[in-house]
C-alpha cells in the first residue's frame, strides 16, 4: 500500500472521502424528503378545521367508491381508490383533505391515510359540481377487508 508524505495510506483517504460523501448525500435526502404519509406526521401537521369548515363538511358527497389493483412496471401491486366528490353546498371549494379509514373483518382500523381529492392546483369545485378523484396506495395491510374506506373530511378551503 502506498503512503503519502504524511504516512496516511491512499485507501484510508478514499474511505474517509466515501464516508463524508455518504453523509452529505444522506443529509440532502433527509432535507428534501417529502412529509411521510404516516398518521403521526399528518395529525401534527393538519390544521384544526374551523366551525365554518366543520359545518360545510355535511355539504360534501362522496359516491361511486370502488377499489381496484394493478401491477406497476416493477411488478409490485398498486391499489387504487376511485370515486366522486360532490359539492352540494353554496361555496366554491379550492382544497379538500379527507381521512381514509380502512378496516379489517372485525371492523378495526388497519390503515389510516390522509388524501387530497381536491388540491389548490386543480380547478375549484363550484357549488352543485362533482368531480372524479383517484388515490393510490403502494402498500395495503394484509388483514384489510378489501372494501372501500370510510371517508371523513378534515380540511376544506374556500
Amino acid at each position: 500500500m502506498s503512503r503519502n508524505n504524511r504516512g496516511v495510506s491512499f485507501l484510508t483517504i478514499m474511505l474517509c472521502i466515501g464516508v463524508l460523501l455518504a453523509g452529505v448525500v444522506a443529509a440532502v435526502l433527509l432535507v428534501q424528503r417529502p412529509p411521510s404519509s404516516g398518521t403521526a406526521s399528518v395529525v401534527s401537521a393538519r390544521q384544526v378545521p374551523s366551525l365554518e369548515q366543520k359545518a360545510y363538511f355535511g355539504s360534501l358527497e362522496f359516491s361511486d367508491l370502488h377499489m381496484s389493483a394493478a401491477e406497476n412496471f416493477l411488478g409490485n401491486t398498486v391499489t387504487y381508490l376511485d370515486g366522486r366528490v360532490g359539492n352540494q353546498g353554496t361555496k366554491t371549494l379550492r382544497r379538500l383533505d379527507v381521512e381514509l379509514d380502512f378496516v379489517d373483518t372485525l371492523n378495526q382500523v388497519v390503515l389510516r391515510e390522509t388524501a387530497h381529492p381536491l388540491t389548490n392546483r386543480a380547478a375549484p369545485l363550484r357549488p352543485g359540481e362533482a368531480r372524479p378523484f383517484r388515490v393510490t396506495f403502494e402498500h395495503m395491510p394484509v388483514d384489510w377487508n378489501q372494501a372501500p374506506p370510510t371517508i371523513t373530511p378534515v380540511c376544506a378551503e374556500f
